[in-house]
């Protein structure tokens, strides 16, 4: 099993001079790592499960692969561990604290798109957002008849727990945003719940149309995206109890837009309340 195991060990190091990049960790390290696991395994004969999610961490760095080739059980408990190792178990006030309340700052919206978690992108921590994701980010304007969920959310994070921020994330690429700008004029649809939902967008989209109407097809979507975050802004001053932390200015709302084919990430403030309640 051992000599099997250098062997590969050999290959992985021929193979990952072939590439700039390793993650977070240098050659020299991820090596040295596989050494260590590899020592373990001789004195028990047989790899455990969280040495074999190590080691496949490790081989996956050197070779510039992501976690989505690993089998997806292993992906999900070697996720865990990494989560409890490298941050429950060095944490506990936190997370014993966490425990009992949370008390957190933000609000955040975002899209559903595996490509922009917020905990990722902004490097929020346990405790720091309270979170909600849906397709294209949208916000719908206060209704209670419909989209109960967003509302639900929004009441929580405001009233219950007393964000003092709400902050609206878009993206570049936004598959949503692509449907929106794509509904056919004579509203029919093709999905079950797509079209229905990113309807919510329509005024984001004649306000594109209107402004930037002359450009292509694609261009008019990126500058969708924005605008998609700001009408969710413009929908956020319809809840009673947004409006009336933003007048007292205990909350104040802004839009983001995270670009990842650039990798940069553009920040706005909303100044000023709607003067009128908007309802739908």
């Amino acid at each position: 099993m051992q000599s099997t195991t250098f062997h590969f060990l050999a290959s992985i190091m021929s193979s990952s001079s072939r590439h700039a990049g390793m993650g977070n960790l240098s050659q020299e390290e991820a090596i040295e790592g596989l050494k260590k696991l590899l020592i373990h395994n001789d004195k028990d004969e047989q790899l455990s499960k969280e040495l074999e999610t190590k080691i496949e961490k490790l081989i996956s760095e050197l070779l510039g692969t992501t976690p989505h080739d690993c089998h997806p059980v292993r992906r999900i408990l070697g996720g865990f561990q990494s989560f409890k190792t490298n941050k429950f178990d060095v944490y506990p006030e936190l997370f014993s604290e966490l425990a009992e309340h949370q008390t957190p700052k933000f609000l955040v919206f975002a899209c559903c798109d595996s490509r922009v978690s917020p905990s990722n992108i902004l490097d929020f921590q346990p405790g720091e957002a309270f979170m909600f994701r849906n397709i294209a980010n949208l916000v719908p304007p206060f209704n209670q008849l419909r989209y109960s969920g967003v509302g639900a959310a929004i009441e929580y994070a405001v009233v219950k727990l007393n964000v003092e921020n709400i902050l609206v994330i878009g993206h570049s690429r936004c598959g949503g945003i692509d449907r929106l700008m794509e509904l056919p004029e004579d509203g029919s649809t093709e999905n079950d719940f797509i079209d229905d939902w990113v309807q919510i967008g329509l005024p984001a989209k004649a306000k594109v149309k209107a402004e930037f109407g002359n450009l292509p097809l694609d261009e008019q979507k990126r500058e969708c995206e924005k605008e998609a975050v700001n009408l969710s802004l413009t929908n956020l001053q319809t809840y009673p109890y947004v409006r009336e932390r933003m007048a007292r200015k205990a909350l104040a709302l802004r839009g983001g837009y995270y670009d990842f084919v650039e990798g940069c990430f553009k920040l706005w403030e909303v100044k000023s309340i709607i003067s009128t309640p908007i309802r739908s």
